[in-house]
């Protein structure tokens, strides 16, 4: 079994945030077009790096899951198809987290009381949506594998998660220092 290590996932997440980075870049509107038009330009292309993205790190974090939770290969056959199963549900919820931060991101520099706080309610939120999603496959999961390798993937899970949450949350600014 190869070893989840920190160190491993740390790579993995920052070699695929890395491939971001180029299209997070705001780019120059052609002579005679509106910054209207340059700034939707921008955010599909944002839109379009952060697609990839996310396919990429779920494609990382699927191959992650293989190499370190050691499946039969009647677990696996049984195993896999739950896993997308979930994965489509939690991709879901990675999506209205994104439509959150790009919110953010639009309001960034004059952002309200009011704004922030329901920002705030609503990540929590989907943070418990998360929780309860989990908690919804934990038995479905244990039907298709023993409670031992449930335990395991929960924990990949969360690990692998957990640090990609923590390499987003780095790039995001805290709502105090808007100016």
């Amino acid at each position: 079994m190869k070893r989840l290590t920190s160190r491993t996932v740390a790579f993995l997440i920052t070699g695929a945030w890395m491939l971001c980075i180029p299209g997070l870049e705001a780019q120059a509107a052609p002579s005679g077009q509106s910054s209207t038009a340059t700034g939707q330009n921008s955010e599909a292309s944002v839109d379009r790096s952060v697609t990839l993205l996310r396919e990429d790190l779920q494609s990382k974090k699927k191959q992650l899951i293989a190499a370190n939770l050691e499946l039969t290969s009647e677990e696996a056959t049984k195993f896999w198809p739950v896993y997308d199963q979930y994965s489509a549900e939690l991709r879901k919820l990675g999506d209205q987290r994104y439509a959150l931060i790009k919110e953010y991101a639009n309001a960034y520099g004059s952002l309200t009381n009011d704004q922030a706080l329901s920002l705030t309610k609503r990540s929590l939120a989907l943070d418990d949506q998360v929780a309860q999603l989990r908690s919804k496959y934990v038995p479905i999961m244990n039907q298709v594998l023993p409670g031992t390798k449930t335990a395991t993937f929960f924990q990949l899970d969360r690990y692998i998660n957990s640090l990609i949450d923590l390499q987003l949350a780095s790039q995001i600014p805290l709502v105090q220092d808007q100016k």
